[in-house]
């Protein structure tokens, strides 16, 4: 798993541009399912088919990142966020503008603190006050490169730590990803598994609701990742999740405007991680939400839930994980459908 987790942190897929990241869960899916298709918008649906209930498996497959919106007369380009970024983060990053021909490399630039006033440094440079600068001597010059509308993502190198942990960009949610496709090789269930890839979840959980609404399964689970909160700056009352303490089960998210889980989908998760005497964490969240969102609004109403890996410093280059808790996550979904 670690070699597939390094390639999926590594690939591009800014939301809209999944296409990197679908090619390798394809790649590894083949010869495990039955059957592999891409819908019209982008989602990757990989089945393994069976004669008892049906259920999906969601990860969405986009990262946070950029997009060129302006090229300067000087070459200088202006960039949108997509998905959401902090601008603290962005500043003096290096990046790559996966234009036609290929990508290309930039970094972020700003005015310079030294020639800032006092009240300017105190203050966080937003992402309007900020280029990328990728060496053109003029707009002709960095046309011949790069195009208004090119996904833009961060360069950021994959390193593995000590204690089973690693660190990368891109992990929320890749790590759902490789969830997902372990899952699928390893089952063994009478149940219908289908495992999704899903595009722009970060702008809106839009391939979650298209694809839900196609396959319309009995039941349904977000494969995603969760704030650690285990670090200087946290209380443990505002993100209890902790690294290698297994997977979390979230029983609410945004404050139930997202998703509050079916009684059914928790009692299945918990009773198969007591059973299984696989270690989980409980969580109750009032910030963000995920694809479960919207799986569960779909059609009739889909019954869903929520499993997600604990990680650190969420949406930015350097996220860490633990591949410990990734084994534990794949061991509880596993045996949860084996039971369906």
């Amino acid at each position: 798993m670690k070699e597939l987790m390094k390639r999926l942190s590594l690939a591009s897929g800014v939301s809209g541009f999944e296409g990197e990241v679908r090619d390798i869960i394809a790649s590894e899916l083949e010869g495990h399912v039955d059957r592999i298709e891409e819908d019209r918008l982008g989602n990757i649906i990989a089945t393994r088919s069976g004669s008892g209930p049906s259920v999906m498996l969601a990860a969405h497959m986009d990262e946070i990142g950029l997009m060129v919106r302006h090229i300067d007369k000087k070459g200088f380009i202006r960039f949108s966020k997509i998905g959401g970024i902090s601008d603290q983060m962005i500043l003096n990053q290096a990046v790559w503008i996966h234009g036609e021909n290929g990508p290309v490399m930039g970094v972020i630039g700003s005015k310079p603190p030294h020639r800032m006033k006092a009240a300017e440094r105190k203050k966080v440079t937003t992402h309007d006050n900020m280029f990328i600068d990728i060496g053109a001597e003029s707009r002709e010059d960095a046309e011949e490169l790069v195009s208004v509308g090119d996904p833009v993502t961060f360069h950021a190198p994959y390193s593995e730590l000590p204690n089973s942990r690693f660190t990368g960009k891109a992990l929320d949610n890749r790590i759902g990803c490789l969830v997902m496709v372990e899952v699928l090789k390893r089952v063994d269930a009478d149940a219908t598994v289908y495992g999704v890839g899903t595009v722009q979840e970060e702008v809106g959980l839009k391939g979650a609701r298209t694809s839900a609404f196609r396959l319309n399964p009995d039941m349904a689970l977000a494969l995603d990742v969760t704030i650690a909160g285990d670090h200087p700056g946290m209380k443990e009352e505002e993100a209890p999740a902790k690294l290698d303490g297994g997977p979390a089960v979230i029983l609410t998210d945004a404050g139930g405007r997202g998703i509050i889980t079916h009684p059914g989908v928790k009692d299945w998760l918990l009773e198969t991680a007591r059973e299984e005497d696989i270690p989980v964490q409980i969580e109750v969240s009032e910030g963000g939400t995920t694809d479960a969102t919207a799986i569960h609004l779909t059609r009739e109403g889909i019954p869903a839930g929520v499993v997600s890996v604990p990680t650190r410093y969420i949406h930015t280059t350097v996220s860490m994980a633990s591949m410990k808790d990734i084994k534990m996550t794949v061991d509880l979904l596993v045996k949860a459908i084996e039971r369906l």
